[in-house]
């Protein structure tokens, strides 16, 4: 904990500072949301094929950027919302602007009870 998967259009591949973001996003996390740093994991997961409205996807007018964060229950949403806002500033500081419109989101959800992990 926290897991965290960063979705994102492959068009933004050159442009988003994926080192930087993962690195900036693991200190508010701990520093926002009480994680252990070395607790702090984060995928990030290309889109070869990103979609937008009604627009041609081979125009790749339009890129997308979601993170997800996977903490454990206990967090108020106050705390939740500051991370989510963290987090949209962080990705304006590590996505270049390079002609694609940019539709960034995050959301902080809590882990299902069931969540269980493993380290070897």
């Amino acid at each position: 904990m926290p897991q965290i998967t960063v979705d994102y259009s492959g068009v933004l591949s050159h442009a988003f500072d994926r080192k930087g973001f993962a690195r900036a996003l693991h200190t508010a996390t701990v520093e926002i949301a009480a994680a252990k740093p070395e607790a702090c994991k984060t995928q990030f997961r290309p889109s070869e094929y990103t979609a937008f409205g009604y627009e041609d996807p081979e125009a790749r007018g339009h890129a997308v950027v979601h993170v997800t964060l996977g903490l454990l229950a206990g967090r108020t949403d106050e705390t939740k919302a500051k991370l989510t806002e963290a987090v949209l500033e962080l990705l304006r500081k590590h996505v270049a602007d390079d002609g694609v419109v940019l539709h960034a989101s995050a959301e902080v959800r809590d882990l299902d009870p069931s969540y269980r992990k493993f380290e070897r």
